[in-house]
């Protein structure tokens, strides 16, 4: 696994490939200071995981994620920070990066890339538990304003719930390819990347 790292404070680079390099399956191919830095080093390594810091002089990685993922919509990124901050939760959720975590929580590190790598969401357990309040403070829509089934709604309505595909099937009384076909509907109908913001933007839109 190859991984990027942008981080303002050096020694938190230095840290963080210290302790990935520990793994022999990862490299850490890059290094950047300045949110500036990621699109170009992106272009350039085309490094399997993102992996950046939110604030930073110049450019927050905020706005670098979005620098990346308007040329490449497939890029994984995880953010990384010292900040647990609402606003930067809900900002993270919206422009479509694979995950938040803190710098505190380091031996979920890997495990978080691990996963990222393989194309799945990862939020650290304390900002996971606050994201359904967070997101139902936003305004709510009706759901006939996208074009959703009873049906349709109530199977978001239990993915947002986490429960797993064979326990949606046996809820809902379908077969469990049923239900992943109807997941593929829906993720391309409402645009969306995976399970995480298909339940986000149940608490966001549907609540």
């Amino acid at each position: 696994m190859n991984i990027v790292i942008i981080d303002d404070d050096a020694l938190v680079t230095t840290a963080l490939k210290t302790i990935l390099e520990a793994d022999p399956h990862v490299t850490v191919t890059g290094t950047g200071s300045d949110g500036r830095e990621a699109l170009p080093l992106y272009r350039s390594l085309r490094p399997d995981v993102l992996l950046m810091d939110i604030r930073m002089e110049g450019m927050s990685g905020l706005e670098a994620s979005k620098a990346v993922l308007a040329e490449d919509p497939g890029a994984r990124i995880l953010l990384l920070t010292t900040f647990s901050d609402d606003e930067y939760i809900i900002q993270a959720l919206r422009c479509g990066v694979k995950g938040y975590l803190l710098k505190a929580d380091y031996s979920s590190i890997l495990p978080a890339l691990r996963a990222v790598q393989t194309g799945q969401t990862v939020f650290g357990t304390e900002i996971m538990s606050r994201i359904p309040g967070l997101l139902q403070k936003e305004k709510a829509f009706p759901r006939e304003e996208y074009g959703l089934t009873d049906r349709e709604y109530q199977l978001i309505s239990l993915v947002a719930e986490g429960l797993s595909n064979r326990e949606i099937a046996s809820r809902m009384f379908l077969g469990e390819g049923t239900v992943r076909n109807y997941l593929s509907v829906l993720l391309e109908k409402l645009s969306l990347r995976d399970r995480t913001q298909l339940a986000v933007f149940f608490y966001q839109h549907l609540q």
